[in-house]
């Protein structure tokens, strides 16, 4: 064989084997998947590989969003609050499991993340949803050489854009598109039924109605309550509160609550034990509301745990509309319509756990 022929033959097996090794592992490969950026509810740019295998979700509500789309598949490491109790937590109650895993932080509201915890369970992502503060995003990212994802659950919590945006940001890392988009689908569905059902009712001829016993960084009694209520705007209800134009949680005077007098009110079941203790101590106040002497008192799932737990509040929502417009909710069964909403999201039917903890969808009586 010529030097020439020799040449040629070999500098054609060494341009095969070149190429050979270039298709084999593509540049936009990174090991766990393929190197992509997305868009956190922070409006960060975040650079990862796609799908995630480990997974850790921090702050309040950040392991339910995580748990809706992809059950406890690929969670490494849990937040001592996730563990200490699952109580009004369905997300718990349907993958109990979660509390096994190593706690990577104390959880809660108030406490900063652990990066050392953090490490331990080397994720390959972190879902946080303890702050705003891009900066202590950005923070806990340079600190862990981690990608960390923030989430929200905006303003509303219930039916909230921020919430559908932060199901298909997870479902987009975790390989999880489909039953991201399936939970968003249902979520709207529900939103539309349920506004539907109630939008062309005259306000003169809807009830007046006020919730009480809302939590809010705590248990109330029953002069907790909420302006724009996001359940009763859900279902359009006519809630007392908005006459005082304000927002979110109100603490009102227990006169305020007799001059409105509404015609039914809600409690919530979180807060009832302070309504009956409260009701020992001054009955006659409670006596000479219309609600209460007419057997209008009702009862409502808490849903409001390290931050909303949404499937109940939309289960919630049924029963506040089947309870205010008979007529336009007659087709549905309170406690089976929570069973379909809590198999929607979690897999699973929790409604009698949930009823066996709080007491369920039921007229309430004082004492």
């Amino acid at each position: 064989m010529s030097k020439r022929i020799f040449g040629l033959l070999l500098a054609a097996l060494l341009l095969a084997l070149v190429l050979g090794g270039c298709s084999s592992q593509p540049a936009s490969k990174v090991a766990g998947g393929a190197k992509t950026t997305v868009t956190d509810l922070l409006g960060r740019q975040v650079s990862l590989a796609v799908p995630a295998e480990r997974v850790v979700a921090i702050g309040p509500g950040a392991l339910r969003l995580y748990c809706y789309v992809n059950g406890v598949t690929k969670v490494v490491g849990v937040e001592q609050m996730e563990k200490d109790n699952s109580t009004g937590r369905p997300y718990l109650l349907a993958n109990p499991s979660l509390t096994n895993l190593p706690v990577i932080g104390p959880g809660g509201p108030n406490n900063a993340p652990d990066p050392e915890k953090l490490l331990a369970v080397k994720p390959d992502v972190i879902f946080t949803a303890y702050n705003s503060d891009k900066a202590a995003v950005d923070e806990l990212q340079a600190k862990t050489g981690v990608p960390v994802v923030a989430l929200s659950y905006g303003k509303a919590s219930t039916f909230d854009p921020a919430v559908y945006n932060s199901l298909k940001l997870i479902g987009q890392i975790m390989g999880q598109e489909k039953r991201a988009q399936e939970l968003v689908d249902f979520m709207e569905k529900c939103r539309q039924d349920l506004a539907g059902r109630t939008k062309d009712i005259p306000q003169d001829k809807k009830p007046a109605v006020y919730v009480g016993a809302l939590g809010s960084r705590g248990t109330h009694g029953i002069e907790s309550t909420q302006g724009k209520y996001s359940l009763f705007e859900a279902i359009n209800a006519r809630n007392v509160v908005d006459e005082t134009g304000k927002t979110g949680s109100v603490m009102i005077d227990k006169e305020k609550l007799l001059q409105w007098d509404p015609a039914i009110i809600f409690i919530d079941l979180a807060g009832y034990p302070m309504v009956q203790q409260d009701y020992q101590k001054n009955p006659q106040f409670y006596q000479a509301l219309t609600a209460v002497k007419k057997g209008e008192l009702y009862s409502q799932l808490p849903y409001n745990y390290y931050t909303t737990n949404i499937g109940t509040a939309m289960a919630d929502a049924y029963y506040l509309g089947k309870v205010i417009y008979p007529g336009q909710f007659k087709d549905v069964e309170p406690e089976k319509k929570a069973d379909e909403i809590y198999q929607a999201l979690l897999g699973k039917p929790l409604y009698a756990q949930m009823a066996k903890d709080f007491g369920g969808f039921k007229k309430l009586t004082l004492p």
